[in-house]
């Protein structure tokens, strides 16, 4: 009796989500193109993050190896992009990575990517919200705040004081999402958002083209007497400013930045909402993705080698923006330009914070896993409930946390996310086609089946049932075993003073990390034609999930903490709901 509840309670965990009919390929609705889903791509991934990411992580964590954190930061955000388009050219259907991992991996997984998508969506707004402000006051001199506080100090509590604008901003937001309720649905791809996109595409190119005239080679070579005659050192050590040069704060602090790093990149896989709208989505889909991640890294990288040369990286702290680059060199009306550029990138940006949330809450409220009442509320009464909820919150959450922690929190989500779909491809490629057989967890007798002979030399040029089963069962394993690698890597300096107990931990979990990867290597792949495939299977999505896991293991213990409070709402949210009221069991 035990084990017959333990095993539908296993079946529940695993169950997957059954596609519907894809939209026609001559439905009307498919008016998007190529150079539509690029203009989308682009306009969802360049914006706040490197506009905040240069006081955050070139003061304290990477200097002028800021321009490698973005490079690895771009890198892993590439491995991901490949993944993104292989299996939106698979599963043609406008999704996420909650679609992805419901229909390939099963129902707890796909809860984990919606949760953590949730967290993301909410961690970002933060950041809008505060660099909106931070922004606007800067434009003002500060002078909004404190006539603010001076007319109301005498009536409210200091908190309150100090938090106000958020108030208003809520105010500004709502009246923003009421307008959007009418003309959003075609604004994402229209003519007024492209404008909007060239603008960032000038602001950006306007700083490296800066950076190019105002640019000094010395400020990657800087030394102890650069320090000591800027008057910042007069000791023999550095301390917090690092120990110069162009990498000041070790590898250290390269991975450490390239995790904060991350969150510039966000944003690229909205394109696969678009999946039921684009034309030729085999095609156009993919092509999207990596063309606007190229764009988007092109210009990151760019911006990231014109601020560390045009500044040295001691100037800048924790709080500035991208424009007080260009007081430190003395362009004040270029900085007023480009301050003002940003402010309107980020009003179109917080015109539609609700609707990322609103449709990954719609998903799972469909699915069953969240509360049903949540499909029959409008986008109205979304409006109106995220502005009083959000909002709100996010306030605490900024008096709490720093912008680096909200950095922080955005990407684990995103990563975790991201690490699934990787996960998706390396397991939906050696699935058998559904008219074969089921793709469901094999019963035992499939099991008794396997021999050593068989697990290494399948016999079918087509993938079965059973080979399916290996694969899954190998990719499980190799999740637990990349996790616990990253894990060991962390003791950097106890591998490199030759400790034989690690090193033994490390060459044994890569031996086994090797066999089972050669395991799932052996078994046969799917042989439908797609427009595009992932190279070098299996071995790039493993890579892919491996380098998101050692960012976010870079990650800093009070985004962990944040994070654990959150996946433990989650979890009581799904065990005492999501799993008994799911309608796909």
């Amino acid at each position: 009796m035990l084990h017959q509840t333990l095993r539908r309670f296993g079946q529940k965990l695993v169950c997957k989500l059954r596609l519907k009919e894809p939209v026609a390929e001559d439905d009307p609705q498919r008016t998007l193109n190529t150079l539509d889903l690029v203009a989308l791509g682009v306009g969802s991934t360049v914006g706040v993050g490197v506009y905040v990411l240069v006081g955050e992580v070139v003061s304290n964590q990477a200097g002028p190896s800021f321009v490698i954190c973005i490079l690895v930061a771009g890198l892993s955000s590439v491995l991901t992009g490949l993944c993104y388009a292989e299996i939106s050219a698979r599963i043609s259907q406008s999704g996420s990575a909650y679609l992805y991992s419901f229909v390939t991996i099963g129902e707890i997984c796909a809860f984990i990517s919606g949760w953590n998508l949730i967290l993301s969506f909410v961690a970002e707004r933060a950041i809008v919200f505060s660099t909106w402000i931070l922004t606007f006051e800067n434009l003002r001199g500060n002078r909004l705040s404190q006539t603010v506080q001076e007319s109301i100090s005498a009536h409210v509590p200091p908190v309150l004081t100090e938090y106000l604008e958020f108030s208003a901003l809520g105010f500004v937001l709502l009246f923003m999402e009421f307008r959007n309720i009418w003309y959003f649905r075609s604004f994402s791809t229209s003519t007024p958002a492209k404008v909007v996109i060239l603008v960032k595409l000038l602001a950006l190119s306007f700083v490296i083209t800066s950076g190019f005239i105002k640019g000094d080679l010395n400020n990657w070579k800087l030394t102890e007497a650069d320090y000591v005659k800027a008057g910042l050192n007069d000791t023999s050590t550095l301390g917090p400013l690092g120990d110069g040069g162009f990498v000041p704060f070790g590898f250290k602090g390269i991975l450490r930045g390239a995790a904060t790093c991350y969150y510039a990149f966000i944003g690229f896989d909205y394109i696969v909402t678009k999946v039921e709208n684009a034309q030729n989505p085999q095609c156009s889909i993919p092509m999207g993705i990596m063309v606007s991640l190229f764009i988007c890294f092109l210009l990151y990288f760019g911006v990231s080698s014109a601020l560390t040369l045009m500044v040295p990286y001691y100037q800048l702290q924790p709080g500035s923006t991208l424009p007080e680059v260009f007081l430190h060199i003395g362009w004040v009306p270029a900085y007023y330009v480009v301050a003002f550029a940003f402010l309107c990138i980020l009003s179109a940006s917080l015109s539609h914070f609700v609707r990322p949330i609103h449709r990954v809450l719609y998903m799972m409220a469909k699915d069953g896993l969240l509360f049903r009442f949540l499909i029959h509320i409008s986008y109205f009464q979304y409006a109106v409930i995220m502005n009083i909820v959000i909002v709100g919150p996010i306030a605490a959450i900024i008096f709490f946390f720093g912008v680096t922690d909200l950095l922080d929190l955005s990407a684990v989500g995103s990563l975790i996310s991201r690490s699934l779909v990787a996960l998706c491809v390396l397991i939906l490629r050696y699935q058998p086609e559904e008219n074969e057989a089921e793709v469901q967890e094999e019963d035992v007798s499939a099991a008794e089946k396997l021999t050593l002979q068989r697990l290494l030399f399948p016999g079918s040029p087509t993938p079965t049932p059973l080979s399916g089963w290996v694969v899954r069962v190998c990719s499980s394993l190799l999740v637990l075993l990349l996790t616990l690698l990253c894990l060991v890597l962390t003791q950097g300096p106890v591998l490199l003073s030759g400790d034989p107990v690690w090193i033994s931990v490390v060459v044994v979990l890569l031996v086994l990390i090797t066999g089972l990867t050669g395991v799932i290597w052996r078994q046969p792949q799917i042989s439908g034609s797609l427009h595009f495939k992932v190279p070098a299977l299996p071995l790039l999505p493993l890579l892919s999930f491996f380098v998101n896991v050692c960012l976010m293991m870079q990650m800093t213990a009070a985004t962990w903490v944040s994070f654990g409070v959150w996946m433990l709402i989650g979890f009581a949210l799904y065990f005492s709901y999501g799993i008994q009221c799911s309608l796909v069991a």
